[in-house]
C-alpha cells in the first residue's frame, strides 16, 4: 500500500469517458443515482413515528423496540465489507439494482404480522443498505471523477431529504391508507420499486460494454470507448494494506463516533429536551428542524471540500460545531435548544457529507473508493450502533443526561483529532 501526495482536491482517472448512447445520458444517470439515494435513509426515518404502536402490537419491551432501530445500524456495519468483493464479481451497477430490490423486500418483510418478520426486515433493510453505503461513493469518483466531491454532496443531501421527507408522511401516510403502520411502513417499498426501474438502463449500458469487450467489437467510435471503459474498469485493483493505514483508520474513526454522535442524538434528543422541561411537542419540532437543517450541511460542505487541496480546518470546523452544539443541551437544554439544533444540524449534515467526500478524495480509483468505503463504514456503523445503547445504559446509571453530554463532548474531540488526519493532501493506493 502507497500512500502518496494528491496534486488536485479530486484525484482523476484515466478511464476513457462513457459511451455515448441513450442508455448513457447523464441524466438517467443522474436521475438513477437520486432515486437510489431517497432510498438509502427513508425507511430508516419512517419506522421512528411509529415505534410506540409497533411496540403496542407484539408488547414489545423499551429495550426491544429500541433493537428495531439499532439492528438496521449495526448490520450495516456487518454488511459493508462484502461490498467491494460484490462489485468485482458482478459490477456496481448490477450489485446496486440487486441492493435496492432486496431492500424493497426487506421493507415488506418488516411489516408481516410476526416478530421474527419484523427483526429479519431490519435484518435484512440493514445489508442492503450496507450494499449502496459502500457501492455509491466508488460509482459517483468512477462517473463523476473530476467532480466527484460536488457529486457525493447531491447524493448526501439526497438521502437527508429522502429521511426527513419520510419521518414527516409516516404518519399522515398511515391515516390516509386506514391501514395502520403496517400500510404506511410498507408504502416504501414503492420507493424502492421505483429507483430499480429508473436504474435499469445503466445496467444495460454496462451490459452493452462488456459484450463490446467479449465480441472483440473495434469499429465505430462508441465501441472503442465501451471495450476501454469495460476493461478500464476491470483493471483496476484494489488498495493493498488498506486495515493498516493510519489514513484509513482516521477516515474511518472521523466516519464512526460521528454516526455515533448523531444516532445517539437520534434516539435521545427529543427525551433530553422532555426530561429539562420542554413540552413534548416542542421536543419533536425542535428534533425535526435539527434534521432539515442538516440538508444544507450536507450539500455544502462536499462543495467547500472539493476546492480545498487539504480539508483538515473543515474536519475541524465540524467537530466543533458538533461540540457547541453538545455544550448548549448541557448547559441551558430548554433556552438554548433551538440554537443548539441549529448548529447540530450544519454539524451533523456536514459531518456526513465530508466522512463520504473523503472517501472519493482519498482515493485514486473507482476500486479504491469502494475499498475504502467498505472499511469506513464498516468499523463506522459498528462503532455508531454502540451510541444509543451506550447512551441508554449510561442514563439508567447516573439518573440523568450530564455524564452523557460530557462523553459526547470528549467524543467530538477524538472526531477533531481523527479529522485532521484523514484532511491531509494524500491519496491512498
Amino acid at each position: 500500500m502507497a500512500v502518496t501526495r494528491a496534486q488536485q482536491p479530486v484525484a482523476t482517472t484515466s478511464l476513457p469517458l462513457p459511451v455515448r448512447t441513450r442508455l448513457a445520458h447523464p441524466a438517467l444517470l443522474l436521475t438513477g443515482i437520486l432515486l437510489v439515494a431517497l432510498n438509502m435513509r427513508a425507511c430508516l426515518a419512517a419506522v421512528s413515528p411509529m415505534v410506540g404502536e409497533i411496540q403496542r402490537t407484539f408488547g414489545l419491551s423499551a429495550t426491544a423496540s429500541g433493537l428495531i432501530t439499532t439492528v438496521p445500524v449495526l448490520f450495516q456495519g456487518v454488511g459493508a465489507p462484502l461490498t467491494p468483493r460484490l462489485t468485482r464479481r458482478f459490477g456496481t451497477e448490477r450489485v446496486v439494482l440487486g441492493a435496492v430490490l432486496v431492500l424493497g423486500a426487506g421493507v415488506l418483510l418488516r411489516v408481516l404480522p410476526s416478530v421474527a418478520a419484523l427483526y429479519a426486515g431490519c435484518v435484512v433493510i440493514g445489508v442492503a443498505i450496507a450494499v449502496l453505503n459502500v457501492s455509491m461513493p466508488g460509482l459517483v469518483k468512477r462517473e463523476f471523477p473530476d467532480r466527484a466531491a460536488a457529486m457525493t454532496g447531491v447524493y448526501s443531501t439526497t438521502m437527508l431529504v429522502g429521511a426527513t421527507m419520510a419521518a414527516g408522511l409516516s404518519v399522515p401516510l398511515e391515516h390516509a391508507l386506514g391501514g395502520g403502520w403496517q400500510a404506511s411502513l410498507g408504502t416504501w417499498s414503492l420507493l424502492a420499486l421505483i429507483a430499480a426501474v429508473a436504474w435499469l438502463p445503466q445496467v444495460l449500458r454496462s451490459r452493452q460494454e462488456r459484450a463490446a469487450v467479449a465480441t472483440g467489437l473495434s469499429t465505430g467510435p462508441a465501441a472503442g470507448q465501451a471495450a476501454g471503459q469495460a476493461a478500464g474498469r476491470a483493471a483496476e485493483k484494489p488498495i493493498e494494506g488498506i486495515w493498516r493505514s493510519p489514513m484509513a483508520w482516521q477516515i474511518s474513526l472521523f466516519m464512526g463516533i460521528s454516526s455515533l454522535l448523531v444516532y445517539t442524538l437520534v434516539a435521545w434528543m427529543p427525551t433530553i429536551l422532555a426530561d429539562h422541561g420542554m413540552d413534548r411537542g416542542e421536543a419533536g419540532l425542535v428534533f425535526a428542524f435539527s434534521n432539515l437543517v442538516q440538508v444544507a450541511g450536507a450539500f455544502l460542505v462536499p462543495l467547500l471540500a472539493g476546492r480545498m487541496t487539504r480539508q483538515r480546518g473543515l474536519a475541524v470546523a465540524m467537530a466543533g460545531l458538533n461540540g457547541l452544539g453538545i455544550a448548549l443541551l448541557l448547559i441551558a437544554p430548554v433556552s438554548g435548544a433551538w440554537v443548539s439544533a441549529t448548529i447540530l444540524g450544519v454539524a451533523q449534515g456536514g459531518s456526513l457529507g465530508l466522512g463520504l467526500a473523503f472517501i472519493v478524495l482519498r482515493t485514486g480509483s473507482a476500486a479504491g473508493a469502494a475499498q475504502l468505503g467498505g472499511m469506513s463504514q464498516a468499523v463506522g456503523y459498528l462503532v455508531a450502533a454502540a451510541g444509543p445503547v451506550g447512551a441508554g445504559a449510561l442514563h439508567q446509571l447516573t439518573g440523568g443526561w450530564t455524564a452523557t453530554l460530557v462523553l459526547m463532548l470528549v467524543l467530538a474531540t477524538v472526531v477533531g483529532a481523527a479529522g485532521w488526519g484523514a484532511g491531509r493532501n494524500r491519496t491512498l493506493g
